[in-house]
């Protein structure tokens, strides 16, 4: 292979679609161009609501029913834009709230002047939430539909409106249309909505702010009122949006009380213009680079909003309010931006016993974001990070990833009330299996009286650090596998030292957990291991028609012919009761199963059909047990564990490796620990039947 020459590289680095992105970006025009611009497409004069809530809807949506309610799922919190890298799974009720929160404020309904408030545990993804948000504004502001345009001053006259440069960009990117005073707005807006089909009006919300109002009113002097020539000293250009220049997108962390203030938010004067302007007081002689004042026109996002000290929370409610902040020294200034914050329970608690926050608590809208209770949804969490083409060198054995999931959702449920379900088959049925006797409405029920299910328990981060421990340790480098009890020592182990368990009593409860687990494990395995034993298609089928033949013998009371002596025979009631009792079928309701087969046959002959064992699932079931019992011992898979294997033995403990490697995922290291671990199981059920 050749290496890349010069004249290579820059065929790599073309890219026709950048430059004209680029002129795209950088358009300039006049405010009559940009009039021009609203009349052909009314909605690029959105507010910031109006553009969030579009640019969610442009992903598409999916919708599916749980529990005879119609869900949507908004596929922009698949993370389409980073390939699922800020993916949020399991959480499609609440985020439907947030996006109907979105909705509401743009129509103009009221929650366009709320705090929205992501409330939940750690690691709940409330901050993945907002990012997503921030990262999605910022790519929606590149497209075409998304597009949205600001404005600057030019002046190349030497009159110094604009200090001693010839530009002044407005330094709150605002919206173009806020140029026009108050008396020619009803008209330009009567002309602009003609015609408007969009789902929103075009409008003109709040005044420019302290520096435009300046210049205009200065220009104003400077041609004793005739705004037609104020206009030529405005050019409109795109704006962009992006979190690393901060342009219109903002995001505050708390920090220490001593080493912040409120200039942080709505900004502060800028000390080397003073000698420039004269004054203090002179809006261009100030910084308008708060927090506030850069997210205009898109999102802010507030870390741990309710750490913050009280004098930045007043801020926050005129700014949800009323739309306005206060700089120092200059009256109250219009914005336009999504607020967004997010806080754990116990600073909510805070809130909520705090009599002096009541103006905050209502006007918040909190969305709780809480743990996932449904094990897929949980699972693909970690096989994000951990999957075959992240983790190189090292296999991950099947229900490693499943077997951790599974705890950490079980430490998050509360206790059935009813008596006869245990934990373990309450998250089964979270998960969408089913449960002889139980409903969806039964289901919908024990969700409704677990009030604080989701709220409590392990955080997904516990768990991922323990999976990364797992991969890392010096037994993993050795063996090349990471199985599950490697992962279940590792999350027992770190269960001393996790920060945010308070009490030894909940440290006993998640390792009676982890127990359970175990135990589901083993019965997975084995039931693995029995079909990857019973997986002889053809001996399934024989069995499967001697079964059919002695049924259908039994229910039409005829005899069988026996296919080696050519007599005639009774129907093989041993035979058929040793299938039968291996999906537990008691003697008292045989008639009524082997009917119901007959009649599935029959059903399927009228149709042209053939039956096969694998449509019924419980019959396929029994059959596998039925063959995994005769021949277990042929296998005597029991030996693995003294290390006294004799050849033909091996063989045909080595074909069921191989299918344990081709049907279920094992690599040779974890089918051979799997089939020793099981070894181990029938080998300890052996002692027990001898005692």
């Amino acid at each position: 292979m050749g290496t890349v020459g010069s004249g290579d590289w820059l065929k790599i680095l073309e890219n026709n679609n950048a430059a004209r992105d680029f002129r795209s970006f950088h358009w300039e025009g006049s405010l009559i161009d940009y009039l021009d611009l609203v009349k052909k497409n009314p909605a690029l004069s959105r507010n910031a609501f109006q553009r969030m809530y579009d640019m969610v809807l442009t992903w598409g949506t999916a919708s599916y029913v749980e529990y005879k309610k119609n869900i949507i799922r908004y596929k922009f919190f698949d993370d389409p834009i980073d390939h699922g890298q800020d993916a949020v799974f399991g959480l499609d009720v609440p985020l439907m709230k947030l996006v109907h929160f979105f909705k509401s404020a743009a129509y103009g309904y009221g929650t366009e002047k709320r705090v929205l408030l992501l409330h939940g545990p750690v690691g709940s993804a409330k901050s993945t939430i907002a990012r997503l948000l921030k990262k999605g504004i910022e790519r929606y502001s590149r497209t075409d539909e998304g597009a949205l345009y600001t404005f600057k001053w030019v002046d190349t006259s030497g009159d110094k409106i604009l200090g001693n440069a010839t530009e002044m960009p407005c330094p709150m990117h605002e919206e173009p249309l806020k140029i026009f005073p108050e008396e020619f707005r009803v008209k330009l807006l009567e002309e602009l909505n003609k015609g408007n089909k969009t789902p929103y009006k075009v409008a003109i919300q709040g005044d420019l702010c302290p520096a435009c109002r300046f210049v205009q009113r200065e220009f104003m002097k400077r041609y004793n009122g005739d705004f037609n020539k104020v206009m030529e000293h405005v050019k409109v250009t795109r704006m962009i949006l992006a979190e690393k220049d901060r342009m219109g997108i903002g995001t505050f962390q708390p920090k220490d009380e001593k080493n912040q203030d409120s200039t942080e938010l709505t900004g502060d004067i800028n000390y080397r213009k003073i000698a420039e302007y004269g004054s203090d007081s002179d809006p261009r002689a100030f910084n308008f680079d708060g927090e506030f004042n850069i997210a205009n026109r898109g999102i802010v996002e507030f870390i741990e909003v309710l750490k913050l000290d009280v004098a930045f929370l007043y801020d926050l409610l005129g700014a949800s309010q009323e739309h306005k902040i206060k700089p120092k020294k200059f009256p109250q200034t219009d914005i336009d931006e999504v607020i967004i914050g997010h806080t754990n329970e116990p600073e909510f608690k805070k809130l909520q016993n705090n009599e002096f926050m009541e103006a905050l608590r209502d006007r918040t809208v909190k969305i709780d974001i809480p743990y996932i209770t449904k094990l897929k949804q949980e699972i693909k969490i970690y096989e994000k990070d951990f999957n075959a083409n992240k983790i190189k060198g090292k296999h991950i054995a099947p229900h490693t990833i499943a077997v951790a999931a599974m705890w950490a959702i079980l430490t998050r449920l509360e206790q059935p009330k009813k008596a006869n379900l245990s934990l373990i088959q309450k998250l089964k049925l979270y998960d969408g299996k089913t449960l002889t006797g139980y409903t969806e409405d039964n289901v919908k029920e024990l969700r409704k009286e677990a009030i604080r299910e989701g709220l409590d328990g392990i955080s997904p981060r516990y768990v991922q650090d323990k999976i990364s421990n797992s991969l890392v340790n010096d037994k993993a480098g050795e063996v090349g596998c990471v199985n599950p009890f490697m992962v279940m020592n590792e999350l027992d182990g770190g269960l001393k030292h996790h920060a945010l368990i308070g009490s030894d009593e909940k440290r006993r409860e998640y390792k009676e957990l982890l127990a359970t687990v175990k135990q589901e494990y083993e019965d997975i395995v084995k039931n693995e291991v029995q079909r990857a034993i019973s997986a002889d298609e053809d001996a399934i089928s024989k069995l499967c028609a001697n079964y059919v033949d002695n049924i259908k013998a039994y229910t039409q009371r005829e005899k069988v012919r026996n296919k080696y002596t050519g007599q005639d025979e009774e129907p093989d009631e041993r035979l058929m009761r040793s299938i039968e009792e291996k999906i537990d079928i008691p003697e008292s309701r045989k008639d009524d199963f082997r009917r119901e087969i007959m009649n599935y046959i029959g059903a399927l002959a009228i149709e042209g059909r053939t039956f096969d064992y694998k449509t019924n699932e419980r019959l396929h079931k029994a059959l596998e047990l039925k063959l995994f019992e005769d021949q277990k011992d042929t296998i005597k898979l029991t030996s693995l564990v003294s290390n006294v294997v004799d050849k033909s033995t091996q063989e045909k403990i080595d074909i069921v490796k191989t299918r344990l490697i081709q049907n279920f995922g094992y690599c040779e290291i974890c089918s051979t620990d799997v089939l020793n671990f099981v070894a181990s199981i029938f080998a300890r059920g052996d002692v027990k039947k001898q005692r």
